[in-house]
């Protein structure tokens, strides 16, 4: 397995996540529902519009993160330029069925390739490994990891990777569910809930908003394996897309965009995933 990046604490407070790019992502426009790229005079691609950091809507309606800067690379290797892209938010549990009724050409949106997901969609990819950890409030001394879970409330999405891990593992931890992980932040803010449980690289994002109020703990205690989630065997459009990721990688724009996006929390670009044949 690769490498992933690991987060600290001390550096998810330092993240700075105001980079906003105009780009989108969505199902092709034109007609045109996926395959071969730039056949239609827009494309939709699927992202989460709430991660700051990996997805993110901004004020202004401009989109930027990690997820957004890949999508937008990909699209461009496919024939469409950032203004012919339009963004479709993708919750966690809306994802397969998007891709399975046509509203995305494909997906970058924190999403984990899994057995079970390969059985109704396909993925290209990985582009980037991390892992499932866990956010408390800076004041909370209760929870220093995972064997510390016994009896506590915790927070995730629905249809999520993280969700279903606690589900199976922790049968003592009570799970509450909902559809953002925005909304997971409100409930931890307000007490709701002691800790929030996703990917380590969305936790450093919300941290980072709220610089001095939240803390990740703990190792990481999952492996999740991000890919672009695409029509299941669309392997015309598998191909394009692992060629473009190849491409960003080899011309040093994966890098760029890791370092713009998450950089800035001191965390040092890993070597990029090798792609799943």
């Amino acid at each position: 397995m690769a490498s992933r990046p690991t987060f600290s604490s001390r550096a998810v407070a330092a993240l700075a996540l105001a980079v906003a790019l105009p780009f989108a992502a969505t199902a092709c426009g034109g007609g045109n529902s996926g395959g071969g790229g730039g056949g239609g005079d827009t494309i939709v691609i699927g992202t989460k519009f709430d991660q700051p950091g990996l997805g993110m809507k901004n004020p202004d309606g401009t989109m930027s993160g990690f997820d957004v800067d890949v999508a937008t690379y990909v699209a461009g290797e496919l024939g469409y330029a950032p203004d012919k892209i339009e963004w479709k938010e993708s919750p966690s549990s809306q994802r397969e069925n998007l891709i399975q009724n046509g509203q995305v050409s494909f997906i970058a949106a924190t999403y984990s390739i899994t057995d079970a997901r390969k059985e109704k969609v396909s993925f290209a990819g990985p582009y980037l490994i991390t892992g499932q950890s866990l956010l408390v409030r800076a004041d909370n001394n209760d929870i220093t990891g995972k064997a510390s879970l016994e009896g506590k409330i915790l927070c995730s999405v629905s249809g999520s990777t993280p969700a279903q891990k606690i589900k199976d593992e922790y049968p003592k931890v009570q799970l509450q569910q909902f559809d953002t992980y925005s909304a997971c932040i409100e409930s931890i803010k307000n007490g709701a809930v002691d800790a929030v449980t996703t990917d380590e690289v969305i936790l450093a994002g919300y941290a980072a908003q709220s610089p001095g109020t939240f803390k990740i703990v703990g190792e990481p205690f999952s492996e999740e394996r991000y890919g672009i989630g695409l029509k299941k065997d669309d392997n015309e459009l598998k191909t394009k897309i692992n060629d473009a990721l190849k491409k960003m990688e080899d011309s040093g724009a994966w890098k760029a965009a890791f370092d713009k996006n998450l950089g800035p929390a001191g965390i040092t670009a890993p070597a990029p995933p090798p792609l799943d044949k």
